[in-house]
């Protein structure tokens, strides 16, 4: 396989097995002059595998300005660069958007060598429509986070979204406040030995002390438009009514043969009038 000089290969890589690389990724890697690492130590480790030795270039979030100038000049002096991430397909989530701004703006090529990423990979074994929206990592703030989903929850398509595990807890609450009703598949250590997904109701979501390494692809379905909205004040008023007449079993009962919505949260939402005084 001939490479070009005067051209960026964006290189995607595999996001855990190291047997998922394609024949033509391989090839780009072993004739290319200088590799562009997201961490260098990282793809070395694939890189081993596959016998390659290559110099190598660290290229991430933090120095992606500083190092322009110094690629711009390698690919106008003919060497062949690759740019690889951690895992996965670059600039997915990862740094190389200014890169690849700065090759079109010099008259730098910049080919695509296709591969595995965890966004289709999790999609392609959620069962939830592939009309999707990819958002990537979300806001670690409340404040943030509100804004940004609440604009998303009115989105009708399935969203996919990447989250730190040991920050589970917090975006899994706030799933639950602006995806009530739809379900969800996260997606753990994919292509690996301890592979996971777990899928559920976003409602029956519980908190989970076991995922506290790496990161989480989540997708969430569709949103299905034909479901009623939960209306809180016309169930509380009608909560109100049964419970001065019926159990709190029976009253959550007779609001399930009315009403399309979660089992424990009408338990909870009883639960909590009936400790009330003079509801």
């Amino acid at each position: 396989m001939k490479l070009l000089s005067n051209y960026l290969y964006i290189v995607s890589t595999p996001i855990g097995n190291l047997d998922d690389i394609t024949l033509r990724a391989l090839e780009v890697l072993k004739n290319s002059d200088i590799i562009l690492c997201e961490d260098t130590r990282r793809s070395i480790k694939l890189l081993s595998h596959y016998k390659i030795k290559k110099k190598l270039i660290s290229y991430h979030k933090f120095n992606e300005q500083k190092q322009l100038a110094k690629i711009i000049k390698y690919s106008k002096e003919g060497k062949i660069l690759s740019l690889v991430s951690d895992a996965g397909t670059p600039l997915l989530s990862d740094p190389g958007r200014i890169l690849v701004n700065e090759c079109v703006k010099n008259g730098i090529q910049v080919t695509p060598i296709p591969g595995v990423s965890s966004i289709t990979a999790s999609l392609s074994v959620s069962g939830f429509k592939d009309q999707f929206l990819f958002y990537g990592f979300l806001p670690k703030t409340q404040n943030e986070i509100d804004k940004v989903l609440a604009n998303l929850s009115q989105n009708k398509f399935t969203l996919v979204f990447f989250i730190p595990s040991k920050k589970y807890d917090f975006y899994i609450d706030n799933f639950k406040k602006y995806f009530s009703g739809r379900k969800i598949l996260i997606a753990k250590e994919i292509s690996k030995i301890h592979e996971t997904f777990i899928r559920e109701n976003i409602d029956n979501l519980k908190t989970s002390k076991s995922l506290t390494k790496g990161e989480l692809t989540i997708v969430i379905s569709d949103k299905n438009t034909h479901t009623k909205i939960f209306d809180e004040k016309k169930i509380v008023n009608k909560i109100k009514k049964y419970l001065k007449k019926y159990s709190l079993k029976d009253t959550v009962n007779l609001i399930l043969e009315t009403e399309k919505i979660n089992k424990n949260k009408v338990y909870n939402l009883c639960l909590k009038i009936k400790n009330e005084k003079n509801f």
